[in-house]
This record gives structure tokens, C-alpha cells and sequence, in this order.
């Protein structure tokens, strides 16, 4: 009898040593919070509201229930949005802008007061279209192309200063993507096209210029030649032309010559050509 009254009084306490180590060890759980690297701790809590210091990486202590961790990533994060904006001259265009972004870790805490955990995701979006609709009406349709590099480091300079009125800090501003609207692009086609129409139509003119110019030149130069053969006529007489036409007869003699397709018939009238009399 005093033996089990022992085993209960043992297990009773065990129950008891246990239940206690398990509170306690919750409570200690509950006590504790880890902030990683890259990362800072916002503490609010419920007597004092938002600490003004924020909690650098590794294991910390708090109060448990009067004491809650808001985890913040400091690194910097890429952020893609795309907004179609109106040009100066009223042409439609498609823009695409990426970042890199990171909340500005002394004032972690006023962020967390006006935007929250998910501060990126409330701020850069709207500010990033606004930036781009005011920048881009400032130039034509075709300065975007031309003028891309003043665009960029424009979109650069006001998005930086506005992020930096949410306490926001922006690493790398680029516009990854242009496009036009259908009409623009169809007049851009059009404007190619009759480009190359004039090019191929002062190619012409330019061409007939110069037939014009060798016809000239061809005619002055027989010109000149029948004067100087005239004028040798008139010195020489005959001789010179008829040098000329027995170098032509020479050289037509000598082309049938070489040619298989000439045979060369006598002249006299009575001469036979093969005749064979055993065939009627």
C-alpha cells in the first residue's frame, strides 16, 4: 500500500516537473525571435508602440504577447512594371521599367508606421507611372529612340526623388522595353517605304543623268573623229579610206576563215555542186 501511494506521489511529481519544463519552455520559446542576414526586426509594442530602434541580425529577447517582430528584408529587391503613357506630339507608347530597390534602414520603423510590411508593393508601382507619364510627355514619339539616354537618366532622377519621400532607396533605375502603338508603327512602315521610294527614284534620275552625260560625250567623240578623218581625207585623198576598207575586209576574211559553218564557192556560173547522175 505505501509502495504505490510512492509511485503515485512519483508520477505525480514527474507529471508536474514535466508540465512545468513545457511551460517553461514555451514561455523561453515565445521569449526569443531570430533575424537573419539581410534582414532587420521592427518591435512594436503594446504599452509604447513602435520602438525607435530596430533589431540587427541574430537571436533576440522579447516580452511575449506585449512584444511583436516585424521581419524587414534590407536587400535590394528587382522590381518590373509597365505603363502605357502619352507622348508630347499624342502617339501612344508601352514602356516597360525595372529596379532595384531597399527601404532605408534607419527609418525602418516610420515605414512600418505609414505603409506597412508591404511598403514596396503599395509605393513603387504608383510613383514608377506617375515618373513615366510626366517624363514621357515631355518628348515626341520618335525622341524616345533617339533621345533614349536623356530619357533614362530623367526617369532616373525624378523616380529616385520621389522614392526617397517614402524613405524608399533605388539602386538602378532602366527602361527594358519600348514599344509603339499600331498607328505609329503602321506610319513609321509607311514612312520607311516612301524613304525608299525617293531613294530608288533619285537613283533613276541620277542614272538617266549619267546615260545622258556618256551620250553626250560618245557623240562628241565621233564628232571629233569623222573631223579628224575628214580633215585627213582632205590632206591625203582616198588612200586613208580605203586602207580602212581592206583592214575591215581583212579582218571579216580572217573571222569566216576560222568559222567551220563558210564554204567558198567559185563564181563562175556553170560550176556543178554534186550532183550525182545515178540519183533520179
Amino acid at each position: 500500500m505505501g509502495s504505490n501511494q510512492a509511485a503515485v506521489s512519483f508520477l505525480t511529481n514527474l507529471a508536474r516537473a514535466a508540465f512545468g519544463l513545457g511551460a517553461a519552455t514555451t514561455v523561453l520559446n515565445a521569449s526569443m525571435y531570430t533575424v537573419d542576414g539581410g534582414q532587420r526586426a521592427v518591435i512594436f509594442d503594446r504599452v509604447r508602440g513602435v520602438l525607435d530602434k530596430t533589431a540587427d541580425e541574430g537571436t533576440h529577447f522579447l516580452i511575449p504577447w506585449l512584444q511583436k517582430p516585424f521581419i524587414y528584408d534590407i536587400r535590394m529587391k528587382p522590381h518590373t512594371f509597365s505603363s502605357v503613357s502619352g507622348t508630347k506630339d499624342l502617339q501612344m507608347v508601352n514602356l516597360t521599367l525595372r529596379l532595384l530597390s531597399r527601404p532605408k534602414v534607419d527609418k525602418l520603423p516610420e515605414i512600418y508606421q505609414r505603409l506597412g510590411i508591404e511598403y514596396d508593393e503599395k509605393v513603387l508601382p504608383s510613383i514608377g507611372n506617375e515618373v513615366l507619364k510626366a517624363v514621357v510627355a515631355q518628348f515626341n514619339a520618335d525622341q524616345l529612340l533617339t533621345e533614349r539616354p536623356q530619357v533614362s537618366a530623367l526617369v532616373r532622377t525624378s523616380l529616385t526623388q520621389r522614392a526617397r519621400d517614402f524613405n524608399i532607396e533605388l539602386a538602378d533605375v532602366a527602361i527594358t522595353h519600348l514599344s509603339y502603338g499600331a498607328e505609329f508603327s503602321r506610319a513609321v512602315e509607311q514612312k520607311q517605304v516612301a524613304q525608299q521610294e525617293a531613294e530608288r527614284s533619285k537613283y533613276v534620275v541620277m542614272k538617266a543623268d549619267q546615260e545622258r552625260r556618256a551620250a553626250i560625250i560618245r557623240a562628241e567623240g565621233e564628232s571629233e573623229a569623222a573631223k579628224l578623218i575628214s580633215e585627213a581625207t582632205a590632206a591625203t585623198g582616198m588612200g586613208l579610206i580605203e586602207l580602212r576598207r581592206i583592214e575591215a575586209s581583212r579582218e571579216i576574211a580572217a573571222t569566216l576563215a576560222r568559222s567551220p559553218n563558210v564554204a567558198y564557192l567559185p563564181g563562175e556560173q556553170n560550176m556543178l555542186l554534186a550532183l550525182n547522175p545515178s540519183r533520179p
